[in-house]
């Protein structure tokens, strides 16, 4: 018997994709679960006009996230702190210290997006990924200063 899968079952398939099961395991578990679909021409119909929708939606996604990169691109935030000798920080730069600053300056990127593969520990200026989309990556410029 051939479903739709409206949801990803582990070891048959994933969601809106079209899979051929024993008739028993269609009637007893995943129809009753809302797990699936029968594979009838009405809910084929409807499943390629999901996916449609699915895929512009997607589309116009990743393009708000390229336009949202390609700005974040042209930032550079300044983070002033206190410093010792040798241009050590006391403390470090985190990214709960970036997304605070991209707030400030009009960006609302959430820190667990902000790619930091350590705290910044010195005075200068650091390139910085920020994931905005699982496709787009952005570098965004931190410049660390002295506090007077």
């Amino acid at each position: 018997m051939k479903v739709i899968l409206k949801e990803d079952v582990p070891n048959l398939g994933l969601m809106g994709e079209i899979v051929n099961v024993r008739p028993g395991y269609a009637r007893n578990y995943l129809i009753p679960r809302g797990l699936a679909v029968e594979a009838n021409p009405r809910n084929i119909k409807q499943l390629e006009h999901y996916r449609r929708e699915i895929e512009r939606k997607v589309k116009k996604l990743k393009n708000v996230a390229e336009d949202l990169a390609e700005r974040l691109s042209r930032t550079q935030v300044v983070i002033k702190t206190k410093a010792g000798e040798e241009d050590k920080l006391f403390g470090s730069v985190t990214t709960i210290d970036i997304e605070r600053h991209l707030r400030q300056i009009g960006f609302d990127i959430d820190r667990k997006k902000i790619l930091l593969q350590e705290p910044i520990k010195r005075l200068g200026q650091y390139r910085v990924k920020v994931k905005v989309h699982p496709d787009v990556t952005a570098e965004i410029g931190v410049v660390v200063e002295r506090e007077e």
